[in-house]
């Protein structure tokens, strides 16, 4: 088994698990007694900025894999740099749009809230 393979699972493992906490979590941050209405909870903070840092880590990663593998298909074959480049730049863009969207959606939940 590769290492890279190992890491692989680990990291979508621990994703998940993390993931199970907050839903399984969520419910129990949200109960309030009818006493607490003055007490503003500060968790969609934290959520936020959970969220936003999970968008930036998946545009890297999703960007960093594009921009290697687009390297990678130009050092095998120079003749089809133009070629490689014109058909890796829609994605590239295409995925840094969605991530600069998610973004603004965050930043008007922590504003709006």
């Amino acid at each position: 088994m590769k290492k890279t393979g190992l890491f692989r699972g680990t990291m979508i493992a621990a994703f998940l698990v993390v993931a199970l906490a907050f839903m399984i979590g969520s419910p129990a941050v949200y109960a309030q007694d009818a006493g607490a209405e003055h007490a503003a909870p500060v968790w969609h903070y934290f959520g936020a900025a959970f969220g936003l840092g999970l968008i930036v880590m998946g545009a890297g990663f999703g960007i960093g894999k594009f921009a290697s593998a687009a390297a990678e298909s130009i050092a095998r074959q120079p003749a089809a740099a133009a070629q490689i480049t014109g058909a890796v730049n829609l994605p590239l863009f295409l995925l840094e749009g969605v991530a600069i969207i998610a973004e603004v959606v965050v930043l008007l939940i922590v504003l709006l809230k």
